[in-house]
Order: structure tokens, then C-alpha cells, then sequence
């Protein structure tokens, strides 16, 4: 049986914090300035130091437990890294040239062009060299010759590396003026700095963190873009809910210090909620062995709490200095009334309005269910890098040669044995030291194709008398979706654990948590359909961060409206009438946040990657669905059919809520 949940008081901290910033402000900002100089000293040369590998393939995979046999036994790379394009006669020297390059094993020429003006020269890089190191001194060895084109894997990952961060500076430049300009629109008067001053703090703290964290953990070099945007849009977010929170108060007749000490215990409170929750979702993604989903949620989960922390200790500070000065000399209209009526509206029809509006939101996320995977490949890359040259070239006129598709690592004291699967599978066979046999087979086409699939698939299945493993690009892709379909259950299981966890401790209520769950998978499936219907296809672990990231900014903006909605029903409000003061108090600020949110995350959007402008549509979609459709239509007709069981709460956990005594009593909401 299920009984209402009661209210509890809140720890002193948030309010002690608020006081202590409030009282010194001026004090504080100074070690602020402090803070950021430093963080920007030490922090800012991360990017420098961030890999750009693949992260796409678990080192525990069988892919990567086939590379280090070969490795170990070989003492050089399981397939070319460097791969050259140069005019038949010159394909000699170039591999000369190559071959004395630090870092490259063997430099061998290849096979002609089907046109025969061109060989292609294959580089092997010695095993354990940093292979951007020697992309970098190979692209400098050949960067005068005209008659050759240098590619190859390694190539590609430093090339990615560059692009993004040349794609990071033209999205700064892009949607910073945008954002400034927006900011005024919302914040109006000098409180447009305040987010300023947070995203500064936020960003250059979180390259702090990562600093210390990529001593520890090489991170991958792509977190960059989710630290600007995620940070940048989460410190506009917190700093405009306070300060909105901040504006209510001084109106309702509050001194400054007490608005602020208000500010602190309700909108302060959330924002700490808010930043636990979406830090909850996003270190999710450390459960996938995968280098890229782990730099991301490590990534995705600090520049959260750091943004939180930022908010709840620069914002009381900025508030009591400036004080009164934050009221605009003219207010315009702030929607509370018209926002209000929209509420009711849409409770008078609640069960129509709830089954139209989630049977439209599935219809949306339907196409999400026919997406289909692709690798990161050369065509990751924009047209003009030589290694998009290199990899457009292979295909088109090499047939798909210049990489081995498939390769098997084998263990056996015996020739014969050996020899025979290597015929049994169409494979050459080239003995190693230490029992070790290189099994290559020969797979024309696209080396992550249907067919090399289908090959990794068909001798995966095999039994032979001795140890084997498969490598190559169709194993790592295979390998890839079987390390994401056997952690996807268990990250699923977490992330709902977590977010129902930190909601209930919020709002005691064990049905609010499990509603905001299931509406925010509607909404993660109606943002990421945009990638199917735009994209011949998606990039496994992409999918996975935004998914991540768009679950997290759905509860983010939940958040934030439930705790009006308790706050009004707390003090008093009827069911209806706390849902539609809720929504009338963060209806213009949620809407607000979600579009400064959507400038600075959906600028990913104009990168030259596929796999980063992905992020930033599906992002964008799903904060904007979110506000627009799922906070203004499905929340208050839900909860207007659910009516106080909103609340329900079983006797053992309320009583377990009240002792852990987190939620706020606060002051009466201000007068609207």
C-alpha cells in the first residue's frame, strides 16, 4: 500500500555556502580569478596531451588479444599504418623515404592502380609507437612531394585529432556572439555576465580535472568538444535559474542577502540535484569498455558536478554584490499567466492530450529502431585530408587493397595442422616465433563490409585443434557491437537505478521517478530518429553518448520543474494548481535555457566529423522536444491523471526519506 511522501528539512550546507560567498563577495571573486588563472595555466594544455586513437574497439576483445599475440611476436603493427599513393615511378623512393622514418618497421610497395599510374606503398609501424608521433613525422617527410599522398590508419586518428580541434575553434566563434546575444535576450542587464563568468569557470575547472584524470587514464582527444559545449550550456542553465529564482524574491519584497539565502535553499538545491543526475547518466558510459564512451562519461560527468559547483559558489556571490541592480528598470511581460492558463488547458483533457502526445512521440523515435551501424573509416574525414584521399582512392581505384580485411592469430606447435585450416579458410600462413602462425585472408572490398563480416563470422565458428583469434577492421567492428550488446543491459539497469535514486531523494516519491524515466526514453528515441532519416549510418558508440547526454539534460530540465511542482504542493497548493504554478514559474526558463543549450551543444552540428555534428543534432532535437513538447504537454497531463498518487511513496521508504532529511521546507514560493 502506498502512502503520500512528507516533507524534511534540508542540511545547512547549500545555505551556509550561500552565506559564506554572500558575505564576502568581493573576496571570493578574487580567488576566483585566482582559481581560473590556474586552471588555465595547468589545465589548458590538455588537449595537447588527450589521445586521438580509435577508442572504438574494448582491449579485452578477442580483436585486440589477436593484435598483441602478433605484436609480441612480430615486434611491429598487425597491419599498415601508413599507407602512400605515388606515381608508379616514384613508388620506390617514396618507400625509401618512408622506411627511414622513426617509428616504421617496413616500408614495402604494393600493387598498381587499375589505371596503372599509381602504387600504393605500405608503412608497418614497430609495436608500442605512438602512431600519431610518426604520422606527423611521415606527413612532414613527404610534405613537399606532390607525386605522393600520405594515408594510412594512423594517419587518419592524428587527422581526426587536428580537424577537431580546428571544428572546435570555428564552433566557439560560431555560437559564442550567439550565445551572447541570446544571453542578453534572457538575463537582461548585467546579468548576462553571470553565466559568462560560470562557463569560464566551468570549462578551465573541468580541464583541470581532466588533467589530473589523463595522468591516471589516457583520455580521448574528442571529450573536448563535450567539455565546451556540455560546459558552456549547463553554467548558462544553472546561472538562469538562479538567477530567475534571485529576481522572484527581490520582487516579492526580500533583501538581498535573504533572496539570496532563498535562492540557495530552492533553486540552489536544485541545481545541486540537477547536477548529480546528469552526472549520473553521463558516467554511465564508463560501464563500456570502449576508450571513446569512457572519455566521454568521465568527460560528460565532471564538467556536471564542476558546473554545479561553479554555479552554487560564484552565483551568491554575484547576486549579493550587484543586489537590486539585477532587476531590469523595465520589466517586460514574463509569460507566468499565459504559461499558467496553458497548464490548465491542458489538465481539463488530460487522457486525450497524454495518449496523443506519447503516441506522436513514438511515432518520432520508430525510425530509431532501423538504424544502421557503421565503423569509423577514412570517410570520418573531410574530403581535402590526404588521408580521405588515400581512403577514397583504395576503393575506387585499388579495389579495396593496401589493408588486410581479416587476419588470425594462431597457436600450435604444428606446421601441418596449421597449414591445413590456412587452406581451409583460403588463408596464407606465415609462421612466428613462439608457436605464433599469422593466418591472412585476402578480402576484396570494403575491409568492414558484408562480406568481411561474413568471413570473421565463418572462421569464428570453426573449431581447429589450437588457439585462434581474428583481427583486423570486420573483427574490431564485430567486436565493437558484442562489447556494447553484453554492457547495454547493465548500463541500462544503472542509469535507471541512479536516476530513480537521486529524484525520489528529491521528491520522496517513488512514481515521479519511474514516469520521468520512461518519458525521457521517448524522448531520447524521437532525437536520435533524426540521425537515421539524415545518415546512411551510425556510429555504434555515438549513438551511446548521445543517447546519454540527451537522457541527462530530459531529467536535467525535469529536475528543475518537479521541484517547483513540490515546492508549490509543499506549501500548501492543490494538486492541479502546484502542477500549473510549477509550470507557469519555469515555463520561459526552461524554454530559454533549452535553446542557449541547443546553440552551444548543437554548434557540434557544424563539425566536419559525421560522428561529431551526430551529437550535436541529436542533442539539440532532444532538448528542444523535451521543453517544447514533453514539459508542456505530457508532464502536467500525466500528473493531472495521476493526481496524489504523483506522490505515493510505500511507509519503509518514506520513512527512510525522512530520516535522510535532504529536501528543503523553505519559504513560501514568491507571489506570482
Amino acid at each position: 500500500m502506498c502512502e503520500r511522501a512528507v516533507t524534511t528539512t534540508i542540511p545547512g550546507m547549500l545555505e551556509r555556502l550561500g552565506k559564506l560567498t554572500a558575505s564576502r563577495p568581493k573576496r571570493t571573486l578574487v580567488l576566483l580569478l585566482a582559481f581560473i588563472v590556474l586552471a588555465g595555466v595547468v589545465g589548458g594544455p590538455v588537449a595537447g596531451r588527450m589521445q586521438g586513437g580509435d577508442g572504438f574497439t574494448s582491449q579485452a576483445s578477442e580483436s585486440a588479444q589477436a593484435e598483441r599475440q602478433l605484436e609480441r611476436a612480430t615486434g611491429e603493427a598487425t597491419a599498415p599504418g601508413i599507407v602512400l599513393i605515388a606515381r608508379d615511378g616514384q613508388a620506390q623512393a617514396a618507400a625509401d623515404t618512408l622506411g627511414q622514418v622513426a617509428g616504421v618497421a617496413r616500408a614495402e610497395v604494393g600493387p598498381r592502380s587499375q589505371d596503372g599510374a599509381t602504387r600504393l606503398v605500405t608503412g608497418t609501424l614497430r609495436a608500442g609507437v605512438d602512431d600519431e608521433v610518426v604520422a606527423e613525422d611521415v606527413l612532414a617527410a613527404f610534405e613537399d612531394r606532390r607525386d605522393v599522398t600520405v594515408g594510412g590508419g594512423a594517419v587518419m586518428g592524428a587527422q581526426l585529432g587536428e580537424t577537431i580541434s580546428e571544428d572546435l575553434g570555428r564552433a566557439e566563434m560560431l555560437a559564442f556572439p550567439l550565445l551572447l546575444l541570446l544571453s542578453l535576450l534572457f538575463f537582461r542587464g548585467r546579468a548576462a555576465a553571470l553565466p559568462l563568468v560560470v562557463g569560464i569557470t566551468t570549462v578551465l575547472g573541468t580541464f583541470l580535472v581532466l588533467t589530473g584524470v589523463n595522468e591516471l587514464y589516457g583520455l580521448n582527444v574528442f571529450a573536448l568538444n563535450l567539455v565546451i559545449g556540455l560546459g558552456l550550456g549547463l553554467a548558462i542553465d544553472y546561472t538562469l535559474f538562479l538567477v530567475t529564482r534571485f529576481r522572484e524574491e527581490l520582487r516579492a519584497g526580500a533583501e538581498p542577502r535573504a533572496a539570496v539565502r532563498t535562492t540557495m535553499l530552492t533553486a540552489g538545491r536544485t541545481v545541486a540535484f540537477s547536477a548529480a543526475t546528469v552526472a549520473a547518466a553521463l558516467g554511465a558510459l564508463t560501464l563500456f569498455p570502449l576508450g571513446f564512451a569512457e572519455s566521454m562519461g568521465i568527460a560528460g560527468a565532471s564538467v556536471a558536478v564542476v558546473a554545479g559547483v561553479a554555479s552554487l559558489i560564484v552565483s551568491p556571490a554575484l547576486l549579493a554584490l550587484w543586489g537590486r541592480t539585477l532587476l531590469p528598470k523595465r520589466d517586460v511581460a514574463d509569460g507566468t499567466d499565459r504559461w499558467h492558463r496553458l497548464a490548465h488547458a491542458v489538465m481539463r483533457r488530460p487522457g486525450a492530450i497524454a495518449l496523443v502526445t506519447a503516441a506522436v512521440m513514438l511515432v518520432a523515435a520508430f525510425p530509431a529502431v532501423g538504424v544502421q551501424w557503421t565503423p569509423v573509416d577514412g570517410t570520418a574525414l573531410p574530403t581535402d585530408k590526404s588521408a580521405r584521399v588515400v581512403f577514397d582512392a583504395i576503393e575506387r581505384d585499388f579495389g579495396g587493397s593496401g589493408s588486410t580485411p581479416v587476419t588470425v592469430a594462431a597457436t600450435s606447435a604444428s606446421p601441418d595442422a596449421v597449414r591445413a585450416f590456412a587452406e581451409q579458410i583460403g588463408a596464407e600462413a606465415q609462421a612466428l616465433p613462439g608457436d605464433t602462425w599469422r593466418l591472412t585472408v585476402d578480402v576484396p572490398g570494403d575491409p568492414t563490409g558484408e562480406r568481411a563480416r561474413d568471413t570473421v563470422a565463418g572462421i569464428r565458428a570453426l573449431d581447429p585443434p589450437f588457439a585462434t583469434a581474428v583481427t583486423g577492421p570486420a573483427a574490431k567492428f564485430i567486436d565493437q557491437q558484442a562489447t556494447i550488446g553484453s554492457r547495454l543491459p547493465l548500463a541500462i539497469g544503472v542509469l535507471g537505478l541512479l536516476t530513480f535514486a537521486l529524484l525520489w531523494l528529491m521528491t520522496g516519491s517513488v512514481v515521479l521517478p519511474l514516469k520521468a524515466i520512461v518519458m525521457n526514453a521517448l524522448t531520447v528515441g524521437a532525437a536520435l530518429a533524426p540521425l537515421v532519416l539524415l545518415y546512411d549510418g551510425v556510429e555504434p558508440t555515438d549513438f551511446l553518448v548521445a543517447a546519454a547526454l540527451i537522457f541527462a539534460l530530459s531529467t536535467d530540465y525535469g529536475v528543475f520543474l518537479l521541484g517547483r511542482i513540490k515546492e508549490a504542493r509543499d506549501h500548501g497548493e492543490s494538486e492541479r494548481e502546484a502542477v500549473a504554478v510549477g509550470i507557469a514559474r519555469t515555463g520561459k526558463v526552461v524554454t530559454a535555457a533549452a535553446i542557449l543549450l541547443a546553440v552551444a551543444i548543437g554548434a557540434f552540428s557544424t563539425s566536419s566529423i559525421p560522428f561529431i555534428q551526430q551529437i550535436g543534432i541529436a542533442v539539440a532535437t532532444g532538448v528542444l522536444l523535451d521543453a517544447f513538447i514533453v514539459r508542456t504537454l505530457l508532464v502536467p497531463s500525466l500528473m493531472a491523471l495521476l493526481g496524489k498518487w504523483n506522490w505515493c511513496s510505500p511507509k519503509p521508504l518514506r520513512r527512510l526519506h525522512a530520516r535522510v532529511g535532504i529536501s528543503e521546507g523553505g519559504p513560501a514560493p514568491a507571489a506570482a
